[in-house]
């Protein structure tokens, strides 16, 4: 049976500083500059969420985008026009990369995704120069 991607783009708001808290006031700054800002800064992200799996033939569908739409809606809606660093628990013991919400992102669609299709990448640009991709691996 052919493997078929599917892939569904949506759209958030929020504002963050890229902060580590392990790290001192000074090593933030030196590592992450302008955007340790104390107030923060924002963007309009655009996340782009990839399935595959085999193509069921009474549906013609891997599964349907309608549930993917739906479900990617429900997680970016803890995201969208909040500051991550702030409102997130997740973010409060790692810093708002686009890289790590990019992963959290992956945690909490992972399960909403149908038994039948399998998540494959999530896409988090943050913006058009900017973007990080995670695949669901551990280690290189």
């Amino acid at each position: 049976m052919p493997i078929v991607y599917i892939t569904r783009r949506e759209s958030f708001s929020a504002a963050h500083r890229l902060h580590a808290p392990a790290l001192s006031d000074e090593e933030n700054q030196r590592i992450f500059g302008k955007c340790n800002h104390i107030h923060g800064h924002g963007h309009n992200y655009d996340v782009e969420v990839t399935v595959k799996g085999m193509v069921d033939p009474l549906t013609g569908m891997v599964m349907n985008i309608t549930d993917l739409k739906i479900a990617m809606k429900d997680v970016l809606k803890d995201l969208d026009h909040r500051h991550l660093d702030m409102d997130v628990l997740y973010f409060k013991t790692r810093p708002s990369t686009a890289e790590n919400i990019a992963i959290y992102i992956w945690e909490m669609l992972e399960p909403r995704i149908p038994a039948q299709a399998h998540l494959h990448e999530v896409r988090v640009e943050e913006t058009r120069n900017n973007t990080a991709i995670y695949r669901g691996e551990h280690q290189l």
